[in-house]
């Protein structure tokens, strides 16, 4: 929320305590369920071209209020529609216009579409802050050492992330192995379920979402992770669990 352009998966994972990984998977599944809906880039339009930020209190009835502020946003020169769970100045709008001409159509334009105007505020700076109970944890421990791995020859240490369909998804660690699901020279070392660090035995269950943390003495290309990821072959994944 602070810097939503310049703060990478690893840095914000450096700040909690889990693996970057951990972080990429999570942020896809808040943007897939809505919860956040968007990166905004904060523009000084008076620095940058003349413009002039302005805000516009206005009253709008409650029962119209969700078809007006549609309509509202859609103002050339709006940039901003708040709507206000309250029975006066329920709408803000926030608008930028080259100069007063452009505000005054603005304002024209917000009076026909039935929004009432108590008061209109040019902006002369803003701050924000992220929410601080989504800061990092001031007791989080520091990285565990499957964070950062150094390996020597052609070893590989990779975290992936285990897709719904993909092909292990539903199999134990033995049965994957059993079945040629897992690479013979693949071995699972960690794996990072719900924020707990799991350690991998032959009776653990590989389960979608997980991050699973994976060496190889050999080397790790695309091809030797396909068993982790989406499956492309529906009915090879159904007969593969067919027991013989």
């Amino acid at each position: 929320m602070a810097d939503a352009r310049n703060t990478s998966a690893p840095m914000i994972a450096e700040e909690v305590s889990v693996s970057p990984a951990t972080i990429r998977n999570r942020i896809d599944q808040l943007e897939d369920n809505g919860i956040i809906r968007g990166y905004h880039t904060s523009v000084d339009f008076e620095h940058a071209d003349g413009g002039l930020s302005t805000l516009f209190q206005c009253n709008v009835p409650v029962e119209n209020r969700e078809a007006i502020a549609q309509q509202v946003s859609a103002i050339p020169g709006v940039i901003n529609v708040r709507k206000l769970m309250t029975g006066r100045r329920n709408l803000h709008v926030m608008a930028v216009g080259a100069d007063t001409q452009s505000l005054e159509r603005i304002g024209r334009a917000l009076s026909e579409l039935g929004a009432e105007i108590e008061d209109e505020d040019l902006i002369q700076d803003e701050i924000s802050r992220p929410y601080t109970p989504y800061g990092p944890d001031e007791t989080a421990t520091g990285p565990t050492p499957m964070d950062v791995i150094s390996l020597t020859g052609d070893a590989n240490v990779v975290e992936v992330t285990v897709s719904s369909d993909s092909e292990i998804s539903g199999y134990t660690l033995e049965e994957a192995g059993s079945r040629d699901v897992l690479p013979d020279d693949l071995l699972v070392v960690a794996i990072e379920r719900d924020g707990t660090v799991l350690t991998p035995r032959g009776e653990t269950t590989i389960r979608a979402d997980d991050v699973v943390t994976v060496l190889s003495r050999e080397g790790i290309d695309d091809r030797t992770l396909d068993s982790f990821r989406e499956s492309t072959a529906e009915s090879d994944l159904e007969s593969d669990r067919i027991d013989p």
